[in-house]
């Protein structure tokens, strides 16, 4: 059984394309737009959420009625693998919460954000 990721890597493809809007300053090693950072932000996180929907629809996990919350993702990846739940734990941070809410535009943080939610995406399959 194939599982489909196709859209989350649609989402990781735009929240790549939106942070490619700011140039990075050298001397800080930041990026010098904050908006666009914290748009990719949001944007990459939410492709880990379909990522997760998928995978959960695949191991027969219910949907819940109404808005799904980070506490549904964390004790649905706690029962199935813990280690999905630690790299989950840690994009919800750098790419939700630092990224997206307190505009980190640190590029090292960034990026490490976007390469651990490909990763759990990948590890998903």
């Amino acid at each position: 059984m194939s599982i489909d990721y196709s859209e989350a890597y649609r989402y990781f493809d735009n929240a790549k394309e939106t942070l490619a809007k700011t140039d990075i300053d050298v001397s800080t090693k930041t990026y010098n737009d904050e908006k666009y950072v914290k748009t990719a932000c949001g944007i990459a996180y939410n492709g880990v959420l379909k990522a997760l929907d998928v995978y959960f629809e695949s191991k027969n996990i219910p949907k819940p009625r109404g808005r799904r919350s980070v506490e549904y993702y964390e004790q649905n990846l706690a029962k199935l693998n813990k280690k999905h739940l630690k790299s989950f734990d840690v994009i919800y941070k750098i790419l939700h919460l630092y990224g997206y809410y307190d505009g980190v535009t640190d590029v090292k943080t960034i990026k490490s954000g976007f390469e651990r939610a490909k990763e759990l995406v990948k590890n998903l399959k």
